[in-house]
Formats: C-alpha cells, structure tokens, sequence
C-alpha cells in the first residue's frame, strides 16, 4: 500500500507537514531539538523550561505517589482538582464555576482543545477563526476535525489585529473563535476593545468562543483579562488553561477546560475516547499549585520579565530588532539585519554559526502568509539566567 488513506494526512497537511510526494516533515521542534543535540547549542527554541517548578507542588506529587494516588482517577478529574480550579478561577477573575458539572480535566491544554475542536465542529463547512501566527496544534487539529482554517493576521511591532480583518473573517460560516491570550508565538496581550470585538462578533454570529490561557500567570504589565468575564461571554465560552507553564511542570501534561455544562458534556464525551483520564499523582498536586498565595504567581511572572530583559538585550547586541513580548515565554526578534531575511534557513544554520537554537516564526503561519514574517525568529527565554547569558554572548558573535 503506497499511499495510507486517513485522516492522518489531512492533519499532516494542516499542521504543513505533508509534501507533495506524500512523505511527513518532522515538525520544526523535532527538527531544531535534534540540531541543538547535535552540536551541542542551547535550545531556545522549544517552550519548556529548565528548572523546577515550586517545592510544595513538587512534594505533593512525591507524596501522591507514595500514598497510592496510582490508578485510574475519576473520568473528569479528582475532586479535590476540580475544586482547586473553581476556587482559582473566582479567585483571580470572580467566575463561578460548578466543580462537579463545569469542568474537566485533560493531559494539558492540547487535548483539551482538540477534544473541543472534535466535539464542537460538525463537517466540512464549518470554519474556525484564529489568529495567526497560531500554535501549531491548532491548525492541525482543526483538520483532523475536517473544518476550515480562517486566519486573521497578527502585525509586527504590537501583534495586535485589525479590528475590520477580524470582522471580516468571522461569517455564520465560524463555529468556533479560537483565541490564544497572552499568544505564543508573539507574546502579545490582547486589548480590551479585541476581546469585546471577539464576544460581539461571537454573539452576531452564534459562534463558541475557545480560548488558550496557558499563559494566564505570565503576563507583565497587568492582571489578565478571560474573554469569559466580559458580559455575554460565559454562557458561549470554553477556557483552557494548563498547569505546565504556571507551575513550571510541561511534563505533567494536567490541562483543564471550564466552561457551561453542555458544552462541557460535549467536550467529556470525546475526550474519555482520547485519554480517558492521565496523571493521577500530578492531580493533586496541581491542586496544591492553584492555591500557592498571591506572591508565587506575581513572582513567576517577575522573573520571566527580567529573563526577558535578560534576553532582549542581547539579542539587540548581536544586532537583532527586538519585538518586547507582553507575556508568555517567548521574545520575536526580526533577524533581517544579520541577513535572516529568510528565518528558517536562518534558524538553521544558526547553532552552527552562533551555537544557539531558535525557531522561525513562519513555522506558525500558513503558506500563503510566510513572506509577511519571513525575518521574525522565536527565542525562548523560559531558561535559567545562566543559560539566557550565555546564549546572549554566542549570539554577540553575529554582531562582528
């Protein structure tokens, strides 16, 4: 059998794998992993960090597993979970949320949003709206569900859209808004007149909105904002979030995705046929983690402003305009001026040249988009200060 039929190639072609000869790419950070293996360069380009997360969080894992905290937890989550993210999300946001009816939890926020997009999309007509550049995953998973991709386009220097593309985009053809806030990769923070746009243009157009807010504790100039707290928006939202950036723990895989009942029960019914349930002694440490005080969370996102910083000035000093990110772990910086024009064959001769891995931003935008962010590089500041200092002077030798 030459060619596998499946549903495998759709997602392979979404996510832009899939040649023409049928062969599967590796995606980039395969790729680019693989290349700082082998030459011995820091990775700056895949998001996880190189440290651990809080010691308590830590030790109620330890103490999970030597209690028995071993086999199959309940289908949505353990309770004491559940309870943990109500509590967090009228905490931090005053949403109420019923722990027993309106959430689950996943293995991280990418099951969660894929067994959203597979439960929510309902044939080949239906259209999902992001924002692009996009996290890989979504466009993959969109296909997998068989629905069309619609961009709206994010512009250097703030990445914020336009409001009349975004209206544009969205038809009663779109099933699903799917927006990513704080945004990886750009690291911008959607403004408060995006967001009320984002809820208006979901109301016009009986749209579900899905939102990824992995970053929600990440953000650096203010208190993030869920579109599920603006009027109109909770009875039609799904929010997403994940214990991985937060708490400094991207191998735990414990997402999680509230939202109301329906939708909610929509959602379980596909994803008890993905994983059914992962991470039993992580689940109750997570919990732990959504009830550390006020000052842990102020603190991670400090100290990520400063490896930014970090990271910001020397990638200036090796010649690169930076693009200072609101949130999120990454910083984009246009490579144009030390002949990165083409980012991703700058990205890849760069742990040879300067013993650095980066990724270029045109491996999260569609074909026809890349010449539009054709300089941008992605680098990753979520690495020790040592690391971020060292890589900043290899990369000081682009400068000479």
């Amino acid at each position: 059998m030459n060619v596998i039929p499946g549903a495998w190639r759709r997602t392979a072609a979404g996510a832009g794998l899939l040649a023409a000869d049928g062969t599967v790419a590796p995606t980039i950070f395969a790729e680019m992993s693989a290349a700082a293996a082998r030459t011995g360069a820091i990775n700056l380009g895949q998001g996880f960090p190189d440290e651990d997360g809080p010691s308590a969080v830590l030790e109620a894992a330890r103490q999970a597993i030597a209690d028995g905290v071993n086999q199959y937890p309940p289908g949505r989550g353990i309770p004491d979970l559940l309870a943990a993210i109500s509590e967090h999300q009228l905490r931090f946001y005053g949403l109420e949320v019923d722990p027993a009816t309106e959430v689950i939890v996943t293995a991280g926020a990418t099951e969660a949003l894929t067994a959203s997009l597979l439960a929510l999309i309902d044939g080949p007509d239906d259209e999902v709206v992001v924002f692009e550049p996009y996290y890989d995953s979504y466009a993959a998973a969109v296909a997998l569900a068989g629905a069309r991709l619609r961009t709206v386009p994010l512009r250097a220097p703030d990445f914020q859209p336009d409001l009349d593309e975004l209206a544009a985009a969205v038809t009663d053809r779109t099933r699903i808004i799917l927006v990513n806030d704080p945004h990886n990769p750009t690291g911008a923070v959607f403004g408060a007149d995006v967001l009320t746009e984002v809820v208006r243009l979901a109301e016009q157009h009986d749209a579900i909105i899905i939102t990824d807010e992995v970053y929600e504790h990440l953000a650096f100039h203010g208190p993030h904002t869920p579109i599920a707290t603006l009027p109109g928006a909770a009875e039609r939202t799904l929010t997403i979030s994940s214990a991985g950036k937060t708490f400094s723990a991207t191998g735990w895989k414990i997402g999680w995705v509230h939202g109301p009942a329906a939708l909610i029960t929509a959602v379980l019914t596909v994803k008890q046929y993905l994983t059914y349930v992962n991470g039993s002694p992580f689940q109750p440490a997570v919990a732990v983690g959504l009830r550390l005080d006020d000052a842990y969370f102020t603190g991670a996102a400090s100290a990520l402003a400063r490896k930014h910083e970090i990271l910001g000035d020397g990638l200036r000093a090796a010649g690169f305009t930076v693009h200072t990110p609101q949130g999120g772990y990454f910083t984009v910086a246009d490579a144009t001026a030390l002949g990165g024009a083409d980012a991703a064959a700058f990205c890849r001769a760069l742990p040879e040249r300067a013993g650095v891995v980066a990724i270029p931003l045109t491996a999260f935008v569609s074909e026809g988009r890349r010449g539009e962010y054709g300089g941008l590089v992605r680098f990753a500041a979520c690495k020790r200060v040592e690391v971020l200092e060292e890589a900043a002077s290899r990369l000081a030798a682009l400068a000479g």
